[in-house]
């Protein structure tokens, strides 16, 4: 089984649609595939709906967070989407991108930057406007040359010259509420230093203490010894070690699938989560 737990579509930052993303990870031979667009489930009705025969779709969603002022992501699986507080919580997210995102774009102004306002909405359509909007915005001027340059310190990285905060969830909350919810919960790219300050490993004994079930280990943004730390600290703290290509379509190199989780693993996902099931393609999937 090849099993990819944390993709994005265009109901966020993602370039496919979520009908496109479902029919991209078939095509890469993936059996299960996970939607965990940024604090959005918008995605979900569409990707079922479109779900091909031997796949099989996972409900998620990626929080963000911030502890110690320190952001970070939670992934979140199988919860129930209608839960109020899990849902109220997202809102709250939501309904704070647009403004972040308006500041961000106001800074790179007073930067020098010709970016406006009008090419990044333009750029998140629909989606849950974020961060990769404005920084596909910054590509599209010439000022860097991909996405991933535009999350630095010189630009768009946390504390970034350019970067503005937004309202975020504490982890420890983010973990009570999703678990509430008959959700699980992993911690994304925990140690992905390139991004920005990352939050010390005591943090993560703290949150899997509280309830944590998971870290991410397996991610293009983890060189080879960050992976082998993760995966003894999961070991140490009983944490479940997932992979994942944080797929985003064009605006990552990374394939879907090119980082994938252990079918085991993803069992014990399954078997936690009680707010909701994943859902098989027509005529069936392979399940672990």
């Amino acid at each position: 089984m090849r099993i990819d737990l944390h993709t994005h579509s265009t109901a966020s930052d993602g370039t496919d649609t979520p009908a496109e993303l479902v029919a991209h990870a078939a095509a890469a031979g993936l059996d299960v595939v996970a939607l965990t667009d940024h604090d959005t489930v918008g995605g979900h009705a569409e990707a079922v709906a479109a779900l091909p025969e031997g796949l099989t779709l996972v409900r998620g969603a990626e929080l963000s967070c911030r502890v110690g002022g320190i952001g970070l992501h939670m992934l979140a699986y199988l919860f129930d989407p209608a839960e109020p507080e899990l849902a109220h919580a997202r809102e709250l997210v939501r309904d704070d991108r647009v403004p972040r995102a308006r500041t961000m774009v106001r800074k790179l102004q007073e930067l020098g930057v010709p970016v406006t306002w009008e090419r990044v909405a333009r750029i998140a359509g629909d989606g849950s406007v974020g961060r990769p909007h404005v920084a596909t915005a910054l590509v599209e001027l010439g000022v860097v040359d991909s996405v991933s340059d535009a999350f630095t310190p010189a630009w768009l990285g946390n504390g970034g010259r350019a970067y503005a905060d937004k309202h975020e969830l504490d982890p420890f909350e983010a973990v009570r509420l999703v678990k509430a919810a008959g959700g699980v919960t992993v911690f994304a790219h925990p140690l992905a230093v390139k991004r920005g300050a990352v939050v010390p490993e005591s943090v993560i004994a703290d949150l899997a203490a509280a309830g944590l079930d998971g870290i991410e280990v397996d991610h293009m943004d983890h060189d080879a010894p960050t992976r082998a730390r993760l995966r003894a600290l999961a070991a140490e703290l009983d944490l479940l070690p997932t992979g994942s290509s944080d797929y985003h379509g064009t605006r990552k190199s990374v394939r879907i699938g090119e980082y994938t989780t252990d079918p085991e693993i993803y069992g014990e996902i399954t078997r936690r989560a009680t707010g909701a099931f994943p859902v098989p393609g027509a005529g069936g999937a392979r399940q672990a």
